[in-house]
């Protein structure tokens, strides 16, 4: 089947809110390793893996065996019943996660996880407003699309009330139009306002990526954390740490994106690497927090036997000192990679964000390909060809 009648099958069979990336699309059918192809036989670096899903690669061997050697045995179970799989992962995620986070909900994606952990810290807190960030990206549901920060994202009118979007810690377009550190890290500062303005005056949680993904890779300044977490805890919220993209060590030196920064969850979120391309996602929680979960809840597939440095981002503009985006030069360089066999992303508000997550398992040669497509691209693009 050639890639034409595979997109054309797509087009017609799927909702057409299901996109595809470039302007001639492709139809990938196999992966090894670090590398994909398409139904042509091309192959390309997959320099995104699937937004940061696969991380240690394609077809691992180790994960593939594990996963073979699992449904040999039982394919299926859901929450209602214990299994040895899904509370050694629990012991270990509580081994390794920072602070006092200790009990683990496992669900199937990062949509899932964000709702667990939204509604777990409202019933702790006995509260219901929310404080989340601009620019960021929490799921597709209708609670962590009215939290998400981005229109792109948010065509239907959001459904859930008592969600506060306060301002994101983008030093580059910052919106104070002031510079790091002599800005005092206004953004966090700023949160204060925003509670004592737009809520009661009391909130039960504070969300946040730890480095805003879809919004373009953005990274807080050294500070921002502490600051933003302290205030919140201030009002009586607790802090939910979305590490659904930066976890795994994908920030590099620490397991978790928020161990850069001196502050401790309450309630941590992660999916994507997890499961190198499997549906798993986790809420881990304090047990104070944990333990206030009401009732009986239940994930179909929550329960089934699953045994700063990749995550770089370039922003276009088309003039440093105004910061214009540059949405044309960024699809640009985004074309010229697929032609040199490199599959990119791209996000930000704007559509002027170059993002790359190689797998965590990249070598040089990797590295090298990835840059040298990036170079040919940015020449392109700088030549208006």
């Amino acid at each position: 089947m050639s890639t034409s009648n595979t997109v054309a099958k797509h087009k017609k069979y799927l909702f057409p809110a299901v996109s595809m990336y470039y302007q001639e699309p492709i139809a990938l059918v196999k992966g090894e390793g670090n590398y994909v192809w398409d139904d042509q036989g091309n192959r390309y670096l997959d320099a995104f893996g699937g937004v940061l899903t696969v991380s240690v690669g394609h077809a691992n061997p180790k994960v593939v065996n594990a996963i073979v050697e699992q449904v040999k045995k039982i394919n299926h179970t859901s929450t209602l019943y214990a299994n040895p799989q899904q509370s050694d992962l629990a012991e270990k995620l509580a081994s390794i996660s920072p602070g006092n986070l200790k009990k683990t909900f496992f669900t199937s994606s990062g949509t899932e996880a964000n709702e667990t952990a939204m509604n777990a810290a409202r019933h702790a807190t006995g509260r219901m407003e929310l404080v989340v960030l601009r620019h960021s990206y929490s799921g597709r549901s209708a609670q962590t699309l009215s939290a998400c920060g981005q229109s792109t994202w948010k065509k239907l009118p959001p459904m859930v009330a008592g969600i506060h979007h306060a301002h994101a810690p983008y030093c580059y377009r910052c919106p104070f139009n002031l510079e790091y550190p002599t800005c005092g890290i206004k953004c966090a500062e700023d949160i204060e306002e925003l509670i004592l303005t737009e809520t009661s005056g009391e909130i039960a949680a504070f969300m946040a990526e730890t480095i805003i993904g879809s919004g373009g890779f953005i990274v807080p300044p050294p500070g921002y954390f502490e600051k933003a977490t302290a205030i919140a805890r201030k009002y009586g919220g607790l802090f939910i740490c979305d590490e659904v993209q930066a976890a795994w060590g994908r920030t590099g030196e620490h397991w978790w994106g928020i161990q850069h920064w001196d502050v401790k969850p309450d309630i941590m979120v992660s999916a994507k690497g997890m499961g190198n391309g499997a549906p798993v996602a986790m809420t881990i929680a304090t047990p104070e927090v944990a333990d206030k979960f009401p009732g009986i809840t239940f994930a179909t597939f929550g329960g089934n036997p699953r045994g700063m440095g990749m995550m770089q981002a370039i922003e276009l503009v088309k003039d440093r000192k105004t910061k214009e985006p540059n949405a044309a030069a960024t699809l640009k360089v985004f074309e010229v990679c697929k032609t040199r066999g490199v599959l990119i992303g791209k996000g930000g508000v704007y559509g002027n964000v170059i993002r790359t997550g190689l797998m965590l398992n990249a070598g040089k040669s990797q590295v090298d390909e990835l840059v040298s497509a990036m170079d040919a691209g940015l020449t392109a693009a700088a030549a208006g060809n």
